[in-house]
């Protein structure tokens, strides 16, 4: 994954594609591309079949101009850097700063990529990806353009529950003192933690339950592993601040009934 800093100084996480995607995508492209040069070179001999070798030749070799450079060129630009290959994959050409591509980038990738992908059979290609983190091929470095992965599986949420030996213990426990950042920080955490090295989510774990306990009074059960204590003053102050946010609802409700009786309303 890559990472890119708008002027706005928001950070971008951003997913290049890996190299088998974008072989996939750049072989479905070449399947479309030869069909179309079989319909335009039928359909231009069905017009001059009756014209010499040199106007043959001609549109022999207009034609794979037009199938193999003008429309990619022409395709990539007016989508925005998409393909059938790149839209089957789930795909896009972006410039190295995240933005869309335009005309001049599509045009150099494409020049570069009859060569590359074409004349020698995506040798070229295959070598250059090898190089750098984000699989980009010659076409690519000249144009200042990479393959960005579109469709990523969105991560599913982990729901927090309170375990059961510690249901007691949140019931009087008084967690309210917790910093709103420290209890954004607990619950990355526990949706993260999953994804982290055991070392680094034991010692990660460790620290917050340290840093959670100066707010909280009492303290859980001896023995309760960080972990667990994180979880539970977790869930529990999510279940108060909804019930919270209910009675304030009920509250307005309330005051709104009361309001529409007036003899003015």
């Amino acid at each position: 994954m890559s990472t890119i800093v708008t002027g706005e100084a928001v950070v971008l996480e951003l997913r290049p594609a890996s190299f088998g995607a974008r072989g996939v995508g750049a072989a479905i492209d070449f399947v479309a591309e030869v069909v179309l040069l079989v319909i335009t070179l039928m359909l231009a001999f069905t017009l001059i079949r009756h014209a010499d070798a040199a106007t043959g030749s001609l549109t022999v070799l207009v034609s794979v101009v037009f199938c193999l450079v003008i429309v990619p060129v022409g395709v990539e630009t007016l989508t925005r850097g998409r393909s059938l290959g790149k839209w089957t994959m789930g795909l896009r050409i972006v410039r190295d700063d995240g933005g869309s591509i335009r005309f001049r980038h599509a045009l150099i990738r494409g020049l570069v990529g009859f060569l590359e992908l074409i004349m020698t059979v995506g040798s070229i290609a295959f070598l250059t990806s090898l190089f750098n983190e984000k699989s980009k091929r010659l076409g690519d470095m000249l144009a200042g353009t990479y393959s960005l992965r579109e469709r990523v599986p969105a991560p599913k949420p982990v729901t927090v529950f309170v375990p059961i030996q510690l249901q007691g213990w949140t019931r009087v426990a008084d967690i309210g003192r917790i910093p709103d950042g420290l209890a954004r920080r607990i619950s990355a955490f526990l949706q993260q933690g999953a994804r982290m090295a055991p070392a680094s989510r034991n010692q990660l774990a460790a620290a917050l339950a340290d840093e959670t306990a100066a707010f909280v009074a009492p303290l859980p059960p001896a023995g309760t592993g960080p972990e667990l204590f994180l979880a539970a003053v977790s869930a529990e102050r999510r279940d108060r601040d909804h019930a919270r946010l209910l009675r304030d609802a009920d509250r307005s409700r309330s005051l709104g009934d009361r309001l529409n009786r007036l003899p003015f309303s």
